[in-house]
């Protein structure tokens, strides 16, 4: 049994180790030494500017980016490059070329369409999607992205990647849609039941200081598309599943209808509507109107879901920009709505030597009332070369108000 004085003494030095501790503690965190704290400092996400909204010029610009294929920065090598260009191509050539565009454009949000990293060349997903998105962050606009096949094929899983993105600066995106009380818009809640991650849809408000600067003018549907499937033992593409166009079908009735107080105006007609995903439909390989080139076969699902119908049925989206076959750059005309690929943006993904990457760019412009801008009026939309002159091709008219197909 010990004594009293032996007691005492290992209290001593337990509240002597206490004391250390505690002072190596704090001269720690006063030295930003701690390894939990400086590496894994909470950090808050920087927001754009918001809502959305055309510019007081009565535009807004989008900067379609499909098929990044990020991977692990310099030490990637570029695929189908002339041999001129291989020995100094990278991924630092995709982030270069979207850095231009960026410049060259000065776009108002930016819509990545899938593929955005290349799985199996990116050893962390994290570090390949802020090297991916990083000139969009930096930049400070408003960006957006769908996943495409092969996103998820490092470490993180479809449902992590897009939580991921929807927390990155500056990005609007969304893991699962809304659910949206026209009662009462501050209710809202995730939608259950959906199939996918990155299911949601952003609006477009008006100009600034016209009277629909306050209500929504244009709307943008972005849907996942999935990765890969096996339908009867044969493996195939992913496709948009019966529960989000069921969802997509309920959100533009609920956009459609909040604007039916102002649709009697003559200034002002239905909100139309633009389509971003990844994998294109079935249909697409039957189109016989297009502008651009069809170099490849479209790659798709062996399931046709009914996207199409659907589509046409809600009659408010006028035209649907996808990725994933990257030789393909053409828009194509199906049932009166313009199915439009972006082409091939990134180095590291498949292309064809000496056929430059490229990227979309979709240009929406309102209407002049006599005092005022009005509804949207035009949609049109151009490509842009990675050449010396960012050469600009194929420019179109995708929807006229007057003229409406």
């Amino acid at each position: 049994m010990k004594s009293a004085s032996e007691k005492t003494w290992l209290l001593s030095i337990l509240y002597l180790s206490c004391i250390i501790s505690f002072l190596s503690l704090i001269h720690a965190l006063i030295s930003g030494q701690l390894i939990l704290l400086s590496h894994a400092s909470v950090k808050l996400k920087k927001q754009p500017d918001l809502p959305l909204r055309f510019r007081a010029d009565g535009t807004f610009k989008i900067l379609q980016v499909a098929d990044i294929h990020y991977g692990n920065g310099i030490l990637t090598r570029c695929r189908d490059v002339l041999p001129s260009e291989f020995d100094r191509c990278s991924d630092l050539n995709s982030t270069r070329f979207l850095k231009r565009m960026i410049d060259a454009e000065k776009p108002d949000f930016i819509a990545f369409t899938g593929d955005n990293i290349f799985g199996t060349s990116t050893p962390d997903a994290a570090e390949s999607m802020f090297e991916a998105f990083g000139p969009a962050m930096e930049s400070r606009l408003p960006w957006a992205a769908v996943l495409g096949n092969h996103d998820q094929e490092s470490t993180m899983t479809r449902e992590e990647l897009m939580f991921f993105i929807s927390l990155m600066d500056y990005s609007v995106s969304q893991t699962n849609p809304l659910a949206e009380d026209i009662s009462e818009p501050s209710n809202q809640s995730l939608v259950a039941d959906i199939d996918g991650f990155g299911n949601y849809n952003l609006r477009i408000w008006g100009a600034p200081g016209s009277h629909l600067a306050n209500h929504s003018v244009l709307n943008l549907y972005f849907l996942d598309s999935g990765d890969r499937a096996i339908v009867n033992g044969v493996q195939t593409y992913g496709w948009i599943k019966e529960s989000q166009l069921r969802w997509l079908r309920g959100i533009s009735e609920v956009l459609q209808g909040q604007n039916l107080d102002i649709q009697q105006s003559a200034d002002f007609s239905s909100p139309p509507a633009l389509a971003f995903f990844h994998i294109p439909i079935p249909e697409v390989r039957q189109v016989k109107e297009i502008v651009g080139q069809y170099q490849e076969y479209a790659a798709c699902s062996s399931v046709n879901s009914g996207v199409l119908q659907t589509l046409v049925s809600m009659g408010d989206v006028k035209a649907v920009f996808t990725g994933h076959d990257h030789t393909n750059d053409f828009c194509g005309n199906l049932r009166g709505i313009w199915f439009c690929y972006g082409g091939g943006f990134g180095y590291h993904a498949y292309g064809r030597a000496g056929w430059p990457r490229r990227a979309r760019v979709i240009l929406a412009e309102l209407g002049k009332g006599d005092k005022t801008w009005v509804g949207v009026k035009r949609i049109k939309t151009w490509k842009r070369l990675d050449d010396a002159n960012l050469s600009k091709i194929d420019e179109q008219v995708l929807w006229d108000w007057w003229s409406p197909r």
